[in-house]
């Protein structure tokens, strides 16, 4: 973490890192963003609508974007606790349906922006510009961080296990996204098939459980991650002065059920909680524990203050053992 905070002003200004080139679009990431935003645009029409669909839609953003922040960031990036492989895989396919990057570039992009969080190197500050630190950065080369020498650097944990390789260096997780997309519409063709009797109602209730389910959920769970990187480093409060700009947000925290306490967060980022209050809800923290209780997660990192409590008592235990020896 760099030595010098940064102003805790919000008028401070960043300018992009050294490594960009603005006159590099990464065409690879602008046109699927733009494509998906399109199509999402058609839940404004109606006759792609459905309650089912907006229902879907909503359990959607919940479960699969609980694999963003429970595995890509907790489990993957911090390593605050373990879970069984066929788990973690499980977790990483589903994150996969976000269209938010493989593992190994979303975790070394994200432990690049803790190493530098709101410095010039930060890859996604919106102290540059709160447009540059919610979107803008993904569709503008940057030489330092979007390389496979970086991956290597940041994420040679991720690209040691042969299905996060596999990954890297094939389409795999393209095809992936494409197939859920093929399953959500097969499942409601066929739903509205048996309901209704006729292929029209097939195609209609395919096409909403398509278009809500998929479409619109990933361009929702896009914006509530994206929320974390601009919102929560310019507006709300801060328990801890940290040598960033990162803040605590009620509204990004309920989005994201508990990735909004984001100072928190960077004050003790190896913590699967970001929890520092006790009306500071972290959701997320509440299923890791769930997890654990039925014996799918260990080595859970608790939160500093409970870290630092549970040594002070066994230091203390181990001192008065001691005397009673004497």
């Amino acid at each position: 973490m760099p030595a010098q905070a940064v102003d805790q002003d919000k008028s401070a200004r960043l300018t992009p890192p050294k490594a960009t080139v603005p006159s590099r679009v990464r065409w690879e990431y602008a046109l699927p963003i733009l494509g998906l935003h399109l199509l999402a645009l058609l839940a404004f029409f109606p006759w792609f609508f459905s309650w089912t669909g907006v229902i879907v839609m909503i359990l959607g953003v919940h479960v699969f974007g609980q694999a963003i922040n429970l595995c890509y960031h907790r489990i993957l990036t911090h390593r605050s606790l373990k879970v069984p492989k066929w788990l973690e895989h499980g977790f990483v396919v589903m994150a996969l349906c976000c269209m938010e990057d493989t593992p190994a570039k979303w975790v070394a992009m994200h432990r690049i922006h803790h190493k530098h969080s709101d410095h010039e190197d930060d890859p996604h500050s919106p102290l540059v510009a709160f447009l540059w630190g919610h979107l803008g950065w993904l569709v503008v080369k940057n030489r330092d961080t979007h390389s496979l020498a970086s991956y290597r650097k940041f994420a040679p944990d991720i690209l040691k296990d042969p299905f996060y390789m596999k990954l890297e260096k094939s389409y795999a997780w393209v095809w992936i996204y494409i197939l859920h997309a093929v399953l959500f519409f097969a499942v409601g063709f066929g739903l509205g098939l048996a309901i209704d009797g006729s292929v029209a109602a097939g195609w209609q209730f395919g096409a909403s459980l398509l278009v809500w389910g998929v479409f619109v959920r990933t361009i929702a769970v896009w914006h509530i991650t994206w929320s974390v990187n601009s919102l929560t480093h310019l507006f709300g409060y801060q328990n801890y002065k940290t040598s960033d700009h990162s803040r605590n947000n009620w509204f990004v925290a309920i989005l994201t059920v508990g990735e909004g306490w984001h100072n928190n967060h960077h004050h003790d980022p190896a913590s699967a909680s970001n929890q520092h209050k006790w009306w500071e809800l972290d959701v997320t923290y509440y299923q890791i524990r769930m997890l654990e209780w039925v014996g799918l997660a260990t080595d859970v990192t608790r939160p500093r203050h409970q870290r630092h409590a549970s040594r002070a008592a066994l230091a203390s235990e181990r001192n008065d053992s001691s005397k009673t020896t004497d």
